[in-house]
């Protein structure tokens, strides 16, 4: 039997899921939960590209088991799992302008395949047509502001503190 070994890198990856997995446990705004901000950060950071893809997942999975497993899980995470492959492209052009783009497109990849997955799972009251699917994306428009916010908070903490860390130095030495 193989022995796991415990490395900074396994604690890391471990409260990402753990922390993603909570925070949607615990009272929040719908939709401002760091899952997004976990997928991408994944994407872009973590060298073992199957832990960046299963984090997100895995948090997921473990919230939904205590929240419940509903009909939209599918494209839920699918979508978690296109983030992730933002955050791949992300690091290639690690800057401040591409990490907000990425931010901001991981929130509206979201809420566009997630609205699209409760309009035509028909749990909705909209009609199956074109203008049903406007109206569903009309009422989604505050879930997707809260997305954004959350988002774009926990992608500051996230990508912040690694910017933190791995200046520190250099930081430490502005603030003289």
């Amino acid at each position: 039997m193989k022995k796991i070994e415990i490395t900074p890198k396994l604690y890391i990856v471990l409260t990402m899921i753990l922390a993603g997995a909570m925070m949607r446990l615990i009272p929040h705004w719908p939709n401002f939960t760091p899952i997004a901000a976990i997928a991408l950060f994944g994407g872009t950071f973590l060298k073992r590209k199957e832990l960046a893809f299963l984090i997100p997942v895995i948090a997921m999975l473990i919230s939904d088991l205590i929240i419940g497993f509903h009909s939209t899980m599918l494209p839920v995470y699918l979508s978690f799992i296109a983030i992730v492959g933002l955050g791949l492209v992300l690091q290639r052009k690690l800057t401040v302008v591409n990490t907000v783009s990425a931010t901001l497109a991981a929130s509206v990849i979201f809420y566009l395949v997630t609205n699209f997955a409760s309009w035509s799972s028909g749990i909705m009251p909209y009609p199956m047509n074109v203008a049903g699917l406007m109206q569903c994306y009309i009422a989604g428009l505050p879930f997707l502001f809260n997305g954004v916010i959350g988002d774009l908070f926990y992608t500051s903490v996230l990508f912040g503190s690694v910017y933190l860390v791995t200046n520190r130095q250099n930081a430490f030495l502005r603030i003289k």
